[in-house]
């Protein structure tokens, strides 16, 4: 264990852990909703310091981050636990595992150990991935701190359930890029099949924004919860509030862990999505989960070149040179070198 840093002392036998917005209060040897963060004896710990369920070489693209060092691999690493409970979860089998068992796994990886492996494996950042990093947010920073060291970028993919001043007081000039979820754009739907709210992740994506950190923004459309024209219009439009130039990836749903109310997403309602998108004003919105699809590829938003092809993990840059569109000249937003 390892004590934590994001805590309050509540009353006497109780703390309250400032993390995330629910603000667990946590009794005597209990855990927070996440449970990774313990009380003992009026101190909070982290149970998950240093011990990663996985650790592993990615394509940044499959993070997925399409304007931050296209082509590049990140060494990712993750603990269990998770302060969401997503009845939807693609990788229920370890962010829920706390919850299934009430026990804590994983190997031992330290923060220097996890950047030797990412430089000796030719890395360009390390990501923060797979589960929630931000209930593992001491043992992520801490490694984020040793990577930049070394010269690695450091990247969160994240549910944006976190605290805004813990964003705007930690991250900036730490950490450089993150694919954030935002699930939907209805409170209810965060209620009912996340057990958590809509606002904090807004607050969350601004705050991240606000700090500096590249930020691009995933969305994975489920077939009569979130795939309404209005609520794809209002995602948009709360994207573009911030910057035309933030990436939306429109994922395809398929039926996973508790949720099988839904088929896949079919291709067509994706296409609509990245339409509206587009519509809207923003000038990356991409597809996934559909191999070889075009809205896989960067388009200039200029001059309507491709200048990035893609499909599933594999990259080429077609017609750019360095940050812009050989084409027009145009400034593709976004961290290419």
């Amino acid at each position: 264990m390892r004590e934590a840093r994001y805590w309050k002392k509540h009353d006497e036998d109780r703390v309250r852990c400032v993390l995330c917005p629910h603000r667990c209060i946590i009794g005597n040897g209990k855990t927070g909703l996440c449970g990774v963060r313990r009380n003992e004896n009026g101190v909070l710990y982290s149970l998950v310091w240093g011990r990663s369920i996985a650790a592993s070489v990615d394509p940044i693209e499959k993070k997925p981050l399409y304007h931050f060092l296209p082509g590049s691999l990140s060494f990712s690493i993750a603990t269990v636990g998770c302060n969401l409970r997503c009845s939807f979860c693609q990788n229920s089998d370890i962010s829920q595992y706390p919850f299934f068992t009430g026990k804590i796994t994983g190997e031992e990886l330290l923060p220097e150990d996890a950047v030797k492996a990412a430089v000796a494996r030719e890395c360009a950042s390390i990501s923060y991935t797979y589960t929630e990093p931000t209930i593992y947010l001491e043992y992520a920073l801490d490694t984020a701190r040793t990577a930049k060291g070394r010269g690695l970028a450091n990247v969160m993919v994240t549910n944006g359930y976190i605290s805004s001043e813990i964003v705007k007081g930690e991250f900036p000039g730490l950490v450089d890029a993150a694919n954030i979820d935002l699930k939907s754009f209805s409170d209810d739907f965060y209620k009912r099949l996340c057990s958590a709210r809509l606002a904090p992740v807004l607050d969350a994506i601004r705050a991240y924004f606000d700090a500096g950190v590249w930020i691009e923004v995933t969305t994975l459309v489920i077939p009569g919860e979130n795939d309404s024209k209005e609520e794809l219009t209002d995602i948009a439009r709360f994207i573009r509030g911030l910057s035309p130039d933030i990436p939306w990836h429109l994922s395809r749903f398929y039926p996973r862990y508790r949720y099988d109310n839904a088929p896949p997403t079919p291709v067509d309602e994706l296409e609509t999505a990245r339409e509206i998108g587009l519509a809207e004003g923003l000038n990356y919105v991409y597809t996934g989960n559909v191999a070889g699809h075009v809205g896989e590829n960067t388009f200039c938003p200029g001059c309507g070149e491709r200048i990035i092809s893609r499909r599933g993990y594999s990259v080429a840059l077609e017609a750019m040179k360095g940050n812009a569109c050989l084409r027009c000249g145009r400034t593709i937003s976004g961290r290419f070198t």
